[in-house]
């Protein structure tokens, strides 16, 4: 395979990077320093501009609004946008609900599209996705006490879930359910739409990540269902299909997540190149002449490329085959980019001193948020667990 972006996609990777540098990069001393709600109507205006531009949705089929680029193709405008705090909200690529449009593109029925998926790509409401509880283990994703039980036509939700990204201000949740309590454990749960406007869905709170709850989109939320009743045709696919359509999501949000990654790191080695050049030590050197930032930049650049080759290998692989296919390299490139961000990160804080602990560069804030990297979406343990398990595999055979 080739790792040059396709020659279609590289003036559309030219005109993202330059919206994010010239429309975005001003936006974030803002977003650094206010509650995302305070800029919701400055990102409105931004998303417009998105649209106006024909750069909305990339990953999004053509009859959604989107410019519905292969996996390949989209991971290097996600890079593109990961350098941005702001990038992937204002292009409407945001988790969870990018996510939540494959599994309703996929999975969902026509009254489904029409309700949910259609005003969720167009960016008019947003949704969250709860599937995470606090009683249970997350790296267990079949291990959970949330029920919906039939009465009559519909499906009576109990239960607790947490981490739900974005929930405030979500206009509904898909959530992950048991419906068949003695079905084998892959076949017991399934996937439920919830509208968060239905009486016992709440949002119990905001959870506090590293110093603060965030709001709207920058959240993650607990919910509690307290005999929460929706129709069963709010049923998402078949009926205990639940962890393989969540497995289905998984898949393309982890190629997301790490191109993502990537631009966050690129642009983390940008800003310690940058201030490394103009930071005096004495009176005759900058910080650029010490040898160990020397060193961390050379280490950073080596990182930041071996993850990018490994992660368009997986996509390239994923769009060929499938996901199922490229199932160890997706798990490879979870715990390898996820440890990368977090040297990187470390590295670029560290040469600026002082000033990497403020909110005047966005260093601290990927600091403390991405440090969950290696925990969501499947911890780093169990993704190695996953890969070693497979080359372990064909030595026994």
């Amino acid at each position: 395979m080739d790792f040059t972006p396709p020659a279609r996609v590289q003036p559309l990777v030219a005109r993202v990077r330059e919206f994010v540098e010239q429309e975005l990069f001003p936006l974030e001393p803002a977003f650094l320093n206010q509650e995302f709600s305070t800029l919701v109507p400055q990102l409105a205006e931004k998303r417009a501009q998105v649209k106006a531009a024909g750069l909305w949705a990339p990953y999004l089929p053509p009859e959604y609004g989107g410019l519905g680029l292969p996996l390949v193709e989209y991971a290097y405008i996600s890079e593109e946008l990961g350098r941005s705090p702001l990038g992937h909200y204002v292009f409407n690529c945001q988790a969870p609900d990018v996510g939540n449009l494959e599994i309703l593109i996929l999975f969902g029925n026509e009254e489904q599209k029409r309700t949910y998926l259609e005003p969720l790509a167009r960016g008019d409401i947003r949704s969250c996705f709860a599937m995470t509880e606090p009683e249970n283990a997350g790296s267990n994703p079949v291990l959970m006490d949330t029920t919906a039980v039939k009465e009559g036509g519909d499906y009576v939700i109990d239960g607790h879930k947490w981490f739900a990204t974005g929930a405030d201000g979500a206009s509904f949740a898909i959530v992950m359910a048991i419906t068949r309590p003695d079905a084998d454990r892959h076949h017991r749960a399934s996937q439920i739409i919830v509208p968060a406007d239905t009486p016992g869905y709440r949002l119990v709170r905001n959870i506090p990540v590293m110093g603060g709850p965030g709001s709207d989109h920058a959240s993650h939320g607990e919910l509690r269902f307290e005999q929460c009743r929706v129709p069963q045709t709010n049923l998402l696919g078949p009926e205990g299909e639940g962890f393989r359509i969540a497995q289905e999501r998984l898949g393309p949000g982890r190629i997301h997540h790490c191109m993502r990654w990537i631009g966050i790191c690129e642009r983390a080695l940008d800003l310690m190149c940058r201030h490394a050049l103009r930071r005096r030590v004495s009176s005759s050197s900058v910080l650029a002449d010490q040898q160990t930032v020397q060193n961390w930049i050379a280490e950073s650049r080596a990182q930041i490329d071996a993850a990018r080759w490994m992660v368009l290998h997986a996509a390239w692989k994923m769009d060929q085959e499938g996901a199922y296919a490229a199932r160890v390299e997706i798990s490879a490139i979870k715990f390898f980019v996820a440890g990368v961000l977090d040297q990187v990160l470390d590295r670029a804080l560290q040469a600026h001193g002082a000033l990497g602990m403020t909110e005047d560069t966005p260093l601290s804030h990927w600091y403390r948020h991405e440090r969950a990297a290696r925990i969501y979406d499947g911890p780093d343990e169990v993704h190695k667990w996953v890969v070693a398990r497979r080359i372990l595999q064909s030595y026994r055979a």
